[in-house]
């Protein structure tokens, strides 16, 4: 990876992902675009920003000529609680805008990209408890379909015409820099600002929605470490399973009262329960540590224990 474009940039994940990759590869190497046109503070100043359309093929040829791109990290997407607001345009981002990636990475003999998956892959049927690699892929949201029929057409093109496509399912991400675009692992994040601010939460979860979740900088290391991991020793591609920690909403509460005594939660469940509950709660990623040594550094009480304290002083800072 010498040149990488970053679509989706100005996300939850993008922008620190765009960030740790202009630390380690250069800033002039790494361009982040996005279809707004206000970038982050994080990445505004220290790389190339461009404002792309993924679902334009012409204007993503031409931002991979202009720069040189051998590959390409596609994080744009519709998350699952959006997308189920409307399930048609979530199909045509996700899905053309994959397609459109690797028609580009054809066309244009790019060395890599990289296609995220999701936990939403999952649904009724499947084992909740050590979801294994191989399992039963029955999505209850569009966006858990986009990711399914993702992982199934990047594995097309990697055994079929050669691509090198690789990806992770992810699981709720939890961010102190870049707030969550409409998923139904949100509150792990919310939770945490509110806590700070208010010191109470109204969570739409249900206390004991057990899910799995990762702590950012784990979510960019495993991302990158795949990436950066050799092809000849990868089994699988596109739909590698990656945990940290499993826990549920009230689990969360409880290590949060250790930082911020007086925090009290409540719950209102909403739609994104029904969601939660089609989904595994602890997942098997012993293919990831198998195939490229994946290995994860943040557990719930040393994750909590960061947050807090970040966003404390952001708060004090009047920055949140």
């Amino acid at each position: 990876m010498k040149r990488i474009l970053v679509t989706g940039a100005y996300g939850q994940i993008g922008t620190e992902l765009v960030n740790e990759l202009r630390k380690r590869y250069g800033g002039d190497n790494v361009i982040a675009t996005d279809v707004r046109d206000n970038p982050p503070s994080l990445i505004a100043d220290n790389g190339p920003n461009e404002v792309l359309n993924i679902m334009d093929k012409t204007a993503i040829d031409s931002v991979v000529d202009k720069y040189n791109i051998d590959t390409i990290f596609h994080m744009a997407a519709l998350l699952s609680a959006t997308g189920e607001k409307d399930p048609f345009l979530c199909w045509d981002i996700n899905m053309n805008g994959t397609i459109n990636i690797i028609k580009t990475t054809i066309e244009k003999k790019l060395k890599k990209i990289f296609v995220p998956s999701s936990i939403a892959v999952w649904g009724p049927g499947v084992e909740t408890i050590n979801t294994p690699q191989e399992s039963v892929l029955q999505p209850t949201t569009m966006y858990g379909v986009t990711k399914v029929s993702g992982e199934i057409l990047s594995d097309y093109f990697v055994k079929k015409h050669g691509l090198d496509i690789r990806g992770l399912r992810y699981p709720g991400i939890i961010s102190s820099e870049t707030l969550p675009g409409g998923g139904t692992t949100d509150y792990a994040v919310e939770i945490f600002y509110e806590a700070v601010k208010h010191q109470k939460y109204d969570c739409f979860l249900k206390d004991d929605a057990t899910l799995p979740m990762m702590y950012m900088p784990d979510c960019i290391k495993a991302t990158i470490d795949l990436m950066e991991a050799d092809f000849d020793r990868l089994k699988h591609h596109s739909n590698f399973n990656v945990a940290a920690a499993s826990f549920s909403p009230s689990e969360l509460a409880a290590e949060i009262k250790k930082h911020i005594p007086n925090f009290e939660i409540t719950y209102t469940p909403d739609s994104r329960q029904k969601i939660a509950e089609s989904w595994p709660q602890v997942i098997d990623d012993s293919a990831a540590r198998s195939e490229w040594d994946w290995s994860h550094d943040f557990d719930l009480e040393k994750m909590t224990k960061n947050m807090v304290e970040v966003l404390t002083e952001k708060h004090k800072n009047g920055l949140i």
